[in-house]
């Protein structure tokens, strides 16, 4: 790995660990190693998953823990799609919103499941669900499975709590709703939407992860909720014997930093602004509206390649769009004020010599 590179196109963290977390790494006893958490004799599945339960006040048997968010997404579309726990009929279709992750596709087909999109809706500096129309598509096609993206990766529009509740209101009740979660708290530390939702709809899933806002994506550490009356799935997915000790440690402490994190999220918006304000006015160019920890930037493809070589020229890496409908986009993850700065002055070094 090229060291001096400044990697700005996967959405990873480019700030410090807290001090927590950092303290929490050098005091780890390698001995715990030795041994597996003694909790699941307390019918728990982790510290990691009671910390959880006492922050997000849902039930800890509610709580699901896996490898990472990726994880949480494999297991739960593998297991409602999977064609052996359905019935002679097996309905293995899952509502993917347009626009989103193309993993979200890969996962479905994994499992012999099939994908049909819904719309987002690009509207002026921003891209939006249309309520109405993502509860007509899944009402019409009745899926296995509705997977609402919020934040959406790579456009960066979520769902409000409101929102999401008319959505579970309106739908099939045998149809589970995954709502990825991935990139929530970069605007907003309000999480007190979570346990009603999932204490009312027995048909959803809400998966998060320490990879984005915390910052931790080496550490591989997903968590969600789920609603009531899933013993077999959640059986599927807990691990018997608990999870990483060190991987607790870490994570337990990272939950604990909410200030130091807070401060990196008030960086990010300061990037968001900047963009904003430099690249939103020229021709060309749209910067639209994220609540995650990168932007989506519409830019004059004529550039494309003078733009490539100097970043390159500079050691930065960015992720040029290549999705149908989204080519003319790059996505920039909002990394440390100086690394925003170079990328915007970049491009607007390669604009200016386009023009000239």
């Amino acid at each position: 790995m090229n060291e001096k590179m400044n990697f700005l196109d996967r959405n990873e963290f480019n700030f410090e660990p807290s001090e927590k977390v950092v303290k929490a790494i050098k005091n780890f006893d390698p001995k715990d190693l030795c041994f597996y958490t003694r909790i699941y004799d307390q019918g728990k599945k982790s510290v990691i998953s009671v910390r959880l339960s006492e922050i997000y006040k849902v039930p800890e048997e509610q709580v699901l823990l896996t490898y990472g968010g990726e994880d949480m997404l494999k297991n739960a579309i593998h297991y409602f799609l999977s064609a052996n726990s359905q019935t002679s009929t097996p309905n293995t279709t899952i509502l993917i919103p347009e626009f989103s992750w193309w993993y979200y596709n890969r996962v479905a087909s994994e499992c012999g499941g099939t994908f049909q999109m819904y719309p987002l809706h690009e509207q002026d500096d921003t891209f939006a669900y249309d309520i109405d129309e993502v509860i007509e598509y899944t009402n019409r096609i009745h899926p296995r499975m509705l997977l609402l993206a919020s934040p959406n990766n790579p456009t960066g529009n979520c769902l409000s709590p409101e929102e999401i509740g008319r959505i579970m209101e309106s739908i099939p009740a045998d149809t589970m709703v995954l709502i990825d979660e991935a990139y929530a708290s970069f605007i907003t530390s309000d999480t007190d939407y979570i346990a009603p939702l999932v204490n009312k709809y027995n048909n959803l899933i809400i998966s998060r992860t320490l990879s984005k806002f915390y910052g931790l994506p080496g550490l591989r550490c997903g968590f969600g909720f789920i609603g009531k009356g899933h013993d077999q799935f959640q059986s599927y997915v807990n691990k018997y014997l608990g999870y990483n000790r060190f991987s607790e440690a870490v994570a337990l402490a990272a939950l604990e930093s909410d200030e130091h994190y807070r401060r990196v999220a008030d960086d990010m918006d300061w990037g968001r602004k900047l963009f904003a304000r430099e690249l939103g006015s020229l021709p060309g160019f749209k910067v639209y509206k994220s609540v995650a920890n990168f932007i989506l930037i519409k830019y004059p493809e004529a550039i494309k390649e003078q733009l490539q070589q100097a970043l390159a020229d500079e050691c930065y890496k960015i992720k040029f769009m290549a999705d149908k409908g989204l080519e003319s986009c790059i996505r920039i993850t909002l990394g440390r004020r100086e690394q925003t700065q170079t990328v915007c002055n970049i491009i607007l070094k390669v604009v200016g010599k386009h023009n000239s």
